[in-house]
């Protein structure tokens, strides 16, 4: 890999890691954010959020990124510590301001502020890219810029608004809303019907980009092959991975997510190459139930399934039964299913 080539990735990377920490910002604040156009947007913008992740990891594969070891190990600490930052900032998001229409109009501001930081990386990386040469990444970068720029539009539109609402809040007394009772079942829910309704509206031009975009491993998937390109033992959710035995790890993997099964498949690929491992993970690999499954505790999950989807609860049944086989879960899905049986 040449010296223009090593630039190149480390732009990707530090997009990467950007994506990544944003991911879990946007779920903290849209559970903390009442129906509306700018929850909408948040939800848009999610969506939009972990398909870039995608994106990007899928080029960084492309330009095998793990042949430079410096630059993968360094690329691969941006990503944790963005997530690290994204993370120890979302307690802070539901106790800053005096109610809940100030938390959000708070929330928004910071939101401005992170999408000029995705437009001035995406922009540098559009930049570099075409300087070198690197057509795909420069149309990469200036696809992902336009959403950036199109996102940071719509929060500018929506701050009159929120600075409206806390004027009623902490002025005039008129709450609008609870923020704790805005909940992650209505995020879960409605964000994956924002992603129904906008794939049925698709113009021709979407849905060509969209059968491009079929092309791309799932994002979950792309971002623990990432990973695990780049990983040592102890980044591996399963302890001492390299003292166990094949049928150890094969048992324990079961209740993985599809990133740490990811992350598994490409350090085993990495080392020992054992095919009983390797032809388990095979076997577990999958969508989710929807988005951010993996990422979801019991009581959340359950809280999207009391909304008495019974395809949902179907997927979520058969998905438990092959993973994590979490009893709570399994209970409530099966009950769900068998009401709308």
């Amino acid at each position: 890999m040449n010296a223009a080539q090593q630039k190149v990735v480390q732009y990707l990377q530090e997009a990467h890691a950007s994506e990544q920490a944003l991911t879990r910002v946007l779920q903290s604040q849209i559970a903390m954010t009442p129906r509306g156009t700018y929850r909408t947007g948040l939800e848009t913008h999610l969506q939009e959020t972990r398909s870039h992740a995608g994106r990007v990891a899928w080029r960084l594969d492309e330009l095998g990124h793990g042949s430079n070891p410096l630059a993968a190990i360094v690329g691969f600490a941006e990503t944790v510590v963005g997530q690290a930052l994204a993370l120890g900032k979302t307690p802070l998001d539901l106790v800053r301001g005096s109610g809940g229409d100030e938390k959000v109009l708070k929330n928004a501001k910071d939101a401005c502020a992170t999408e000029a930081l995705e437009i001035a990386t995406y922009t540098a990386l559009e930049r570099l890219a075409r300087a070198v040469g690197d057509d795909d990444t420069a149309d990469l970068a200036a696809s992902i810029l336009a959403d950036e720029q199109r996102m940071l539009e719509r929060v500018l539109r929506e701050i009159p608004k929120l600075t409206d609402a806390v004027v009623g809040a902490d002025v005039r007394g008129d709450r609008s809303f609870d923020v704790m009772t805005t909940g992650a079942a209505d995020t879960v829910r409605d964000a994956a019907k924002a992603t129904e309704d906008a794939a049925r509206k698709a113009t021709a031009a979407t849905k060509r980009t969209a059968r491009k975009a079929r092309k791309v491993p799932g994002v979950a998937q792309a971002e623990g092959r990432v990973k695990g390109a780049v990983a040592s033992e102890g980044d591996l959710a399963i302890p001492r991975y390299d003292e166990l035995t094949a049928e150890d790890i094969a048992g324990r993997l079961p209740a993985l997510s599809q990133i740490d099964l990811a992350k598994i498949d490409a350090y085993e690929r990495r080392n020992q190459r054992r095919t009983t491992v390797l032809g388990r993970i095979t076997a577990l690999r999958g969508d989710e139930p929807w988005a951010g499954y993996d990422e979801l505790n019991v009581a959340e999950v359950q809280a999207v399934l009391a909304e008495g989807d019974a395809d949902r609860a179907g997927k979520v049944r058969a998905y438990e039964r092959s993973h994590k086989q979490r009893a709570g879960v399994l209970k409530v899905a099966d009950r769900e299913h068998s009401a709308a049986a």
